[in-house]
Order: C-alpha cells, then sequence, then structure tokens
C-alpha cells in the first residue's frame, strides 16, 4: 500500500484517537463520575486512557 493510500486512515485515527483523549482529559480534570454496571471506574483510569489515546493520536499523526 502506497504512502497516499494510508494517509487519509492514519489521519482518520489520529483525530479519533485525539478526540477520545481530550474527552478523557475533560473527565479526569473535572473528577466527572463514570458507572458501568453499578460499578464506579476510578478517575485513574481516564489519566490512562488520556495517556494511551494521546500516544497512539501522535503516533497516527507521525504516520501520516
Amino acid at each position: 500500500m502506497n504512502a497516499s493510500a494510508r494517509s487519509p486512515y492514519a489521519t482518520t485515527s489520529a483525530v479519533v484517537f485525539a478526540l477520545v483523549a481530550l474527552f478523557q482529559l475533560y473527565r479526569a480534570t473535572m473528577g466527572l463520575a463514570v458507572e458501568i454496571d453499578h460499578r464506579m471506574v476510578p478517575v485513574a483510569i481516564s489519566w490512562a486512557i488520556a495517556l494511551f489515546a494521546g500516544a497512539m493520536a501522535f503516533w497516527g499523526w507521525r504516520s501520516r
């Protein structure tokens, strides 16, 4: 697959991961509660997801 065919996919995935990272950062900084199946999800999970999603967005952006 040539570079021009990968570019739209890499750009799209980078944008999606960046949005996920921003949402998780927002949730973590605001301390918003999340409950799944009557169990509270710790805010620390959002920090971890934000770091992971941010890294994936950076990687997707670099591979464009």
